[in-house]
C-alpha cells in the first residue's frame, strides 16, 4: 500500500503558507499534522496536557515507564506511510517487534488459549477445547477476510460525506451479514462457549459490546492475521515521539498546556480557535482530534450546529469507560505474556452490566499489559512494568469513583495475586490510577467514554460524525469519535481520509 516513489510535498514559504490548527495531539491529531504538513500547510498542534499523545500519553514514575493508552499496534504500514510522506524511514526512528502469541486468553478456571497468526498453532489450541470446532476456524477466517476486504481495504479511508455513500455499500453489507453482531457471527461458526469468547472479544478493544457491535468488526481478526500484532520498543510513546519529530522536521509546531475553549466560526466557517487565556489563533482550517462529542458540545456554539445539536449529542450512545491501574513490581513475572486477557466467570452478563445496566459488578474481566516481557528497559533492573485495564461503565453509571477507586484497585490486585501474579501486593513499588473521571476531566471525553461513540451499526460510517464537519466549513475531525472509529488503525485512517477532503495548500495560496 506504500508508494515508494512518494516524496515530501514542496512547502510554500512559511509566511505565505495557509495555516492549519490541530486540536489535540493523540495519534489522530499527530497523523493529521504530518499529512497537512506534507500538503504544504503551516501547522500548529495545540495540546491541553504537558506532553503529546492524548490517550497515548506516557507516565514516568519511580523509574518505570507506563504507556497510558493503546498498546496493541496493528497495520504498521499506516505508521510507515507517515514517515514516507516526510521522505524518511520509520525504522530509523521506531523499532516494532512482532508479538507471538498476540494474546494469552485465560479463563476463570485457569485454562488458557494462546491466540496468534500461526494457523496450525491456533488449530491445536482450538482442539484442546473442542475438536469438533477445528474446521470452524478456516470458515470464520474466510468470513473475516471477506469483511476486511470491504470494510477496511475499500471503506476504511473513505469520507462517507454523503448518504449515497452508505447506499452504495448496502448490498455488500447485507451480503456480509453486517446485521449480525460480532458474537452472533462467531456463534454461527463456533459451538464451544469458550471459543466463542476467544473469537468475539475484539470489539472490547475499541469500546464495543460484542453482543451489539456489527459483525463488520469481525474484520479485526483478519487484520491482525494480515499484519500481525506489534509492540514498539521503548513503548507506544516511542511512536508518539517519532511523530512529533516528523512534525517538527516539517518546520511545524506543537504547543503544550494550551486549553482550547472555542472554535472561532465566522460566516459558517472555522477561522481559528480561542484558548482559555483569551488568545485567538487564526487559521485557514481547523482539525479537531478532541473527542467528537465534546468538540460539538463544548467547542462550538449551539447556533453553529444543525446536525450535531445538544439533543442529538445527549441521546447518542457512548462506549464504556476504563479503570486502569499502572503498577511496577520489584520482581519480574517471567511466565506472564506481553498481552494477557483474563476472563471472569461471566461473559455476556458482565458485558450487560457494563454497557446496559451501567453498574460495577463484583467480578470483572481484565486486560493485563506487561511490556517488560518484550522491552526490559521500561522498568528498573529486575523489575516489571504493568498496567491492568478493567472495562467499566461510562459516567452515566451512578458510581462515585472518588470513593470507589481504591477498593476496586484492591479487588483487582487480589484477583491478580490469586491467579497470574502471586504475592502481588507485597511486590508493588509504584502505583497510579486512571478512572472514568480522568477520561472526562483530563482527556475531555464526553461522559468519560474511553472510546467516544459506541461502535454500533447506526453510529458507523455516514451515521458517525463526519471527517469533514456537516455543520461548519473548514472544520475537520479525526480520532476515535469520527469515521472509521477507535483503535490505532481507525484513528490513523481518519487522518488518511483528510487527503481526499483538505485542498492542497498551494491551491489556497493562489486562489
Amino acid at each position: 500500500m506504500l508508494d515508494p516513489g512518494l516524496k515530501p510535498a514542496p512547502r510554500p514559504s512559511n509566511d505565505r503558507a495557509p495555516h492549519a490548527v490541530v486540536i489535540g495531539s493523540g495519534f489522530g491529531g499527530l497523523a493529521a499534522a504530518v499529512r497537512l504538513g506534507a500538503k504544504g500547510y503551516r501547522v500548529t498542534v495545540l495540546e491541553k496536557l504537558d506532553a503529546p499523545g492524548g490517550r497515548a500519553y506516557v507516565h514516568k514514575q519511580d523509574g518505570f515507564t507506563f504507556d497510558a493508552g493503546p498498546t496493541i499496534v496493528t497495520a504498521p504500514y499506516l505508521f510507515e506511510e507517515l514517515w514516507t510522506l516526510c521522505g524518511k524511514r520509520m525504522s530509523d526512528d521506531v523499532v516494532l517487534k512482532p508479538m507471538s502469541p498476540f494474546y494469552r486468553i485465560r479463563f476463570d478456571d485457569g485454562t488458557f488459549f494462546d491466540y496468534s497468526d500461526d494457523r496450525n498453532a491456533v488449530l491445536d489450541q482450538i482442539a484442546k477445547f473442542c475438536p469438533d470446532d477445528v474446521p470452524a476456524y478456516d470458515r470464520f477466517m474466510a468470513a473475516s477476510q471477506a469483511i476486511f476486504k470491504v470494510g477496511f481495504e475499500q471503506l476504511g479511508d473513505q469520507a462517507f460525506s454523503r448518504f449515497t455513500d452508505m447506499l452504495k455499500i448496502a448490498p455488500d453489507m447485507i451480503k456480509l451479514e453486517s446485521y449480525r453482531s460480532v458474537f452472533g457471527m462467531v456463534a454461527k461458526h463456533f459451538k464451544d462457549p469458550k471459543l466463542r469468547q476467544v473469537f468475539s472479544f475484539h470489539p472490547l478493544l475499541i469500546g464495543g459490546n460484542p453482543f451489539m457491535s456489527s459483525s463488520v468488526y469481525c474484520l479485526i481478526t483478519y487484520l491482525e492475521k494480515q499484519w500481525g500484532v506489534h509492540s514498539a520498543m521503548g513503548g507506544t510513546g516511542a511512536l508518539v515521539s517519532g511523530l512529533v519529530k516528523l512534525i517538527e522536521g516539517q518546520g511545524n509546531t506543537i504547543r503544550y498546556q494550551q486549553d482550547v475553549r472555542r472554535i472561532v466560526v465566522e460566516n459558517g466557517a472555522a477561522r481559528g480557535v480561542e484558548l482559555a487565556d483569551g488568545e485567538v489563533i487564526k487559521a485557514d482550517i481547523v482539525v479537531s482530534n478532541a473527542d467528537s462529542a465534546s468538540t460539538y458540545r463544548y467547542l462550538l456554539a449551539p447556533e453553529t450546529r444543525k446536525r450535531w445539536t445538544d439533543a442529538k449529542i445527549e441521546r447518542s450512545r457512548y462506549s464504556m469507560s476504563l479503570f486502569v491501574w499502572y503498577f511496577g513490581t520489584k520482581r519480574r513475572y517471567d511466565d506472564v505474556k506481553h498481552h494477557t486477557i483474563l476472563l471472569g466467570p461471566r461473559y455476556k452478563e458482565l458485558i450487560t452490566d457494563i454497557f446496559s445496566r451501567k453498574i460495577v459488578a463484583d467480578d470483572f474481566s481484565l486486560y493485563l499489559h506487561r511490556p517488560t516481557a518484550t522491552d526490559p528497559s521500561l522498568a528498573p533492573p529486575g523489575c516489571d512494568t504493568f498496567y491492568v485495564l478493567s472495562p467499566v461503565p461510562n459516567l452515566l453509571g451512578d458510581i462515585d469513583w472518588t470513593t470507589k477507586a481504591e477498593n476496586y484497585r484492591a479487588s483487582i490486585a487480589k484477583m491478580l495475586g490469586a491467579t497470574v501474579l502471586p504475592d502481588l501486593e507485597n511486590q508493588v513499588v509504584s502505583s497510579k490510577l486512571t478512572t472514568p473521571l480522568d477520561f472526562r476531566d483530563r482527556l475531555s471525553s464526553f461522559r468519560g467514554a474511553a472510546f467516544g461513540l459506541e461502535p454500533v451499526l447506526w453510529q458507523s460510517a455516514w451515521f458517525r460524525p463526519h471527517n469533514q464537519s456537516e455543520d461548519v466549513k473548514n472544520l475537520y475531525l479525526v480520532g476515535a469519535g469520527t469515521h472509521p472509529g477507535a483503535g490505532l488503525p481507525g484513528v490513523l485512517s481518519s487522518a488518511r481520509v483528510l487527503d481526499s477532503l483538505v485542498p492542497e495548500a498551494d491551491s489556497l495560496v493562489t486562489s
